[in-house]
């Protein structure tokens, strides 16, 4: 197999703006995650996006972390990036304490792993990421069951971001970090 270069090559250099970012990244990565030699041809919106995750992912956040990094995987898994499947999968790996959740996610209609509120979320999560989206009376219901108006405002918006960070990421083909190497894994 030949080695591809991508249709639009990463940045060997990145702007001397995005600093902080890089240092924050290779502090806890070991390495500048794959997206920020996209994202950084543009600082000033990786920098507002950054923020925007930055804010659904604050500790006062409405949504409990493994729902987030539960809804941010399946999303993930739906636009089919590679570098999102990897990060968040990881991160609910972390967060769950197992791979079981990763690992049964894809199919998570038939698991019994996943709550009511769980399986309300996800429900809606494939509903939003769907092209045209198909949020429907069921959906709406099925939410209000387990979430208040905040709460389904707050799940939306990162809903939202996901699909936008997964899309550009999967458009241009930026590849996994192998942050999460699923295979053979029974435990994280």
């Amino acid at each position: 197999m030949k080695n591809q270069q991508p249709w639009v090559p990463p940045l060997s250099h990145l702007p001397l703006s995005l600093k902080p970012i890089v240092a924050m990244q290779k502090k806890h990565y070991g390495d500048v995650l794959n997206p920020t030699r996209w994202w950084g041809r543009m600082p000033r919106l990786f920098w507002l996006v950054a923020l925007f995750v930055g804010y659904l992912e604050r500790k006062k956040a409405r949504l409990e972390p493994v729902l987030r990094a539960l809804l941010m995987t399946r999303i993930s898994q739906q636009c089919d990036c590679a570098f999102c499947i990897d990060a968040n999968s990881l991160r609910l790996a972390q967060r769950c304490g197992a791979m079981d959740k990763v690992l049964a996610l894809s199919d998570w209609q038939s698991s019994a792993l996943f709550t009511p509120a769980e399986r309300a979320a996800l429900e809606y999560a494939d509903a939003m990421t769907a092209t045209p989206p198909r949020v429907d009376d069921v959906v709406k219901n099925s939410l209000h069951c387990h979430f208040n108006d905040e709460q389904i405002t707050e799940m939306t918006a990162l809903i939202a971001f996901q699909n936008l960070s997964a899309r550009f990421n999967a458009a241009l083909e930026i590849p996994s970090q192998g942050l999460c190497a699923m295979e053979g894994h029974k435990d994280a």
